[in-house]
């Protein structure tokens, strides 16, 4: 099955991103809503609880480990130069780390003798940051586009008027998602493609997840670059890649993933001796428990979309796996229209009707990707 998984795209990969996607839109539109069972929402700092919230963001770790090699490969497979790679490697990350800043300034932000109000500085931050990463062809006329969407994401920095100033509070989620993807690109191409490299990489980072708890202080600091459990958690994903396209046949993944599924539930349960699961405070235990769960359920996928070939039920949210960055933005532009048009129904933020809620604005949110990307509108960076 080698042949079958040597490409840029595997089936299974998008389809693990589309439904961590849909999972997360979900999660952000039923949070802070009223009457929502206690389990589904994120588990307080010091509760040693895993609600569904609190799998998701690993999850997209996860996916952005799996992609990691597919897209190295097929730069390394069609000539370009290590340092050409690099250089993509920081660029993606510079991307990342910008929209994640902005984004947790928002939080930040007043209306208060603002030159804009808080839905306009969100929905233009969201504009800047299309139109500086979106996809375009490679033609001088979009060049322009492109510069001024960097125009107006520095227009919005100076005009921010903030409780506290423009500041690195914390990098954000998609800061964060930078960070782990710069470590482990870097640490993936390192490894000339090779499993026994990997594998020996990933016991590496995981020890150090480890480590960073059991010794005082930390293991090698808490430099973002070395947060250790999102880089395991990333990092695991590099490694299925990796053991994926060096399978022979489809059972040796699936094997893989099972035996793998098993030995993080073992870890978990010792690991859950000395931490409890806290994804605030991104703990071992807690990293054990959510790849526990994300192996043997890739290896599901895998059997379905790459072995069987079934794909037909991913078509209602594919564009949440193959446009997953647009996907993200789009409610920074949609809530805020909706703020302003007064669509807002109490009801429909409460209990089973605000869950309802949450699935339809999510299914709204995919199909505007999927509308947009076909006039030219797709994240890409």
């Amino acid at each position: 099955m080698e042949t079958a998984i040597n490409k840029s795209r595997v089936a299974s990969v998008d389809a693990f991103r589309a439904i961590t996607m849909v999972m997360m839109l979900f999660v952000n539109f039923y949070a802070g809503m009223s009457g929502i069972p206690h389990w589904m929402h994120h588990a307080a700092a010091k509760e040693d609880m895993l609600g569904l919230a609190d799998i998701v963001f690993p999850a997209f770790l996860f996916a952005v480990g799996l992609s990691i090699p597919l897209a190295i490969g097929k730069r390394i497979d069609r000539g370009d130069s290590i340092m050409s790679i690099v250089g993509h490697i920081l660029m993606r990350s510079l991307a990342l780390l910008v929209m994640g800043v902005f984004m947790v300034n928002l939080s930040y932000y007043s209306s208060d003798g603002a030159m804009l109000s808080y839905r306009w500085y969100e929905i233009l931050m969201a504009v800047a940051f299309i139109l500086i990463w979106n996809d375009y062809p490679k033609r001088w006329p979009f060049y322009i586009l492109r510069a001024l969407g960097v125009g107006l994401l520095v227009f919005l920095y100076f005009v921010f008027n903030g409780k506290e100033p423009f500041a690195f509070h914390w990098w954000g989620i998609l800061g964060l998602i930078g960070w782990a993807y710069l470590f482990c690109a870097l640490l993936y191409l390192l490894s000339f493609r090779k499993l026994e490299i990997v594998a020996a990489m990933w016991f590496f980072v995981v020890t150090a997840c480890v480590l960073n708890w059991a010794i005082p202080g930390g293991f090698l600091g808490d430099f973002p670059l070395f947060g250790w459990t999102s880089n395991a958690l990333c990092f695991s994903g590099v490694l299925l890649t990796v053991v994926m396209q060096k399978s022979k046949k489809p059972g040796d993944l699936i094997l893989f993933c099972l035996i793998a599924g098993l030995v993080m539930l073992a870890a978990f349960f010792v690991s859950h001796k000395f931490w409890i699961i806290s994804k605030i405070k991104a703990t071992p235990t807690w990293f054990f428990v959510c790849t526990a769960m994300y192996f043997p359920f890739f290896a599901l996928l895998y059997y379905i979309c790459d072995v069987a070939r079934r794909t037909d039920w991913l078509g209602p949210i594919k564009p949440a796996g193959t446009a997953t960055l647009t996907c993200y933005l789009i409610p920074y532009i949609m809530l805020p229209v909706q703020g302003m048009l007064g669509l807002y129904i109490k009801p429909l933020y409460h209990g089973g009707l605000g869950l309802l809620n949450a699935l339809v604005l999510t299914a709204i949110v995919i199909f505007i990707t999927w509308l947009i990307s076909k006039i030219g509108i797709k994240l890409r960076i």
